[in-house]
């Protein structure tokens, strides 16, 4: 039944959007938020006259602690405030002051927030792909057998997904969902710290996601009074997060790692054709062929910068045997972070393992409605025996998804206006964040402070490059 609600709304919302020539670029512009493109989701006017929902809603207000994350709007539900105005509720939370104790909660929160938002909110695949590139032909002769076996394996992929033809006439592509986040734990060298919240189920969230062929995607998070949003329009990929502003992403232009979660075969199957086999493993009881994926050194470069040095990225996935299709993917990037002053590097490993569930049809097309991703970073480096790791995991769904919407704009991708000029490397972000935790070494923050200070002044001197995002 909800289904066939679902599919009557996204009828209604295509011909309304054809009738009136509008995209979410347009319905942006003419909204009170003209800085959101989430308000280009609450269309008006649909036919005979009546509203169309809204196709996304926040957290019931009336519900209780335990159903925070679940939205009642949207096609199945009668309340009317829509996107935006969750939004906007959820930027309006004010952190209890009532004492020390609770100052000190809400700013462990935020900063536990910052860290979540900042390394899972919009990660980025490890190297640059595109779709409309062909795949390349199955072939055994002269051809390495890790090689072969990849590219067969990748074949039967595409086709448990919907088939190759189907999969390229996609335009665009729309999918919304919620999410769960939390940090778990944070460990030193002498205390592991374990988060008392994590056992409710962390913060709820939002999320949408607009794609568009060949290149083009963006995206907006909101989880517990921050959001972040980010984007590419084909040619630099851009962010935005509220304690650092809009920055260019440092690299080549690269997808976004959540639409590898299921929602987008035809870039999964692009990414991993550079892939080769290495073997078989079982995941959660499924039979699975392992797919490895390495950064070539040449993009390792491109995403490095100053003292900040990428010195390796790999990403498995593994495809169940029985189904065809993607059922896990992993992968782990190190950075090394040189002292100004000469004395020894910081180390910087970020893992993200990601399991993709509930495939379920939509138009032909096999799409992933839930998962779940755990992400440990890992500091050590600096001082012997002394080293920092934190824990964070995020459950996640899909309610909605549509293909080729009629009237997507490419104004939909336009940066923004206040994007700094330059382009912005991986470490900060994780600097950021890891100093705004509890005990880092004295020599880890007078490293960290160097180097925003050396980066600083060269902003200052005309648009240089600094080092902050983690993608």
């Amino acid at each position: 039944m909800e289904r066939r609600q679902g599919q009557g709304f996204f009828a209604a919302l295509r011909e309304e959007v054809a009738r009136r020539g509008l995209s979410p670029a347009r319905a942006r512009r003419r909204s009170e938020a003209a800085a959101d493109l989430a308000a280009a989701f609450r269309f008006a006017g649909g036919v005979g006259g009546e509203m169309l929902a809204p196709l996304m809603e926040g957290p019931d207000p009336e519900a209780g602690d335990g159903d925070r994350g679940v939205a009642r709007g949207g096609p199945r539900g009668g309340r009317k405030e829509g996107w935006g105005q969750w939004v906007r509720g959820q930027l309006a939370r004010a952190p209890s002051s009532a004492g020390s104790g609770a100052a000190a909660a809400a700013a462990a929160l935020r900063n536990d927030l910052r860290m979540l938002l900042g390394v899972m909110g919009a990660p980025l695949a490890p190297v640059h792909v595109c779709a409309a590139d062909p795949l390349p032909h199955l072939s055994v002769k002269d051809t390495p057998i890790e090689t072969s076996s990849a590219q067969y394996i990748l074949q039967q992929y595409l086709a448990a997904s919907g088939g190759h033809r189907l999969l390229v006439s996609l335009r665009n592509t729309y999918a919304m969902g919620k999410v769960r986040m939390v940090a778990t734990e944070f460990e030193t060298a002498g205390r592991l710290t374990k988060n008392r919240s994590a056992g409710r189920g962390g913060e709820p969230g939002r999320f949408v996601l607009w794609q568009m062929a060949p290149e083009m995607w963006y995206i907006e998070l909101a989880v517990g009074g921050s959001k972040v949003h980010a984007g590419c329009n084909g040619k630099i990929v851009w962010r935005h997060t509220p304690w650092l502003g809009a920055h260019v992403a440092k690299g080549p232009v690269r997808a976004l790692r959540r639409a590898l979660q299921g929602l987008d075969p035809l870039i999964t199957a692009s990414l991993f054709a550079r892939a080769r086999c290495i073997g078989e493993k079982k995941v959660n009881g499924e039979d699975c062929f392992i797919l490895k994926l390495s950064t070539d050194p040449e993009t390792l470069k491109a995403r490095s910068e100053g003292h900040a040095e990428i010195i390796r990225h790999v990403m498995f996935g593994y495809f169940s045997q029985r189904t065809g299709l993607l059922v896990h993917i992993e992968d782990s990037h190190l950075t090394r972070i040189q002292s100004a002053t000469g004395g020894d590097a910081v180390y910087w490993e970020t893992s993200i393992s990601s399991f993709m569930e509930d495939y379920r049809p939509v138009d032909g097309i096999m799409i992933a409605h839930s998962g779940r991703s755990a992400v440990t970073l890992f500091r050590f480096g600096e001082v012997a025996m002394s080293h920092t790791k934190t824990r964070m995991e995020e459950v996640w769904s899909i309610e909605e998804v549509a293909f080729n919407v009629p009237g997507l704009s490419m104004d939909c991708f336009i940066p923004p206006n206040d994007i700094k000029s330059g382009s912005v490397g991986e470490a900060m972000e994780l600097a950021h964040g890891e100093r705004s935790r509890a005990g880092p070494p004295p020599s880890h923050c007078a490293k960290v402070a160097a180097l925003e200070k050396a980066e600083e002044d060269r902003v200052a001197w005309g648009g240089g490059t600094t080092l902050e995002n983690h993608n």
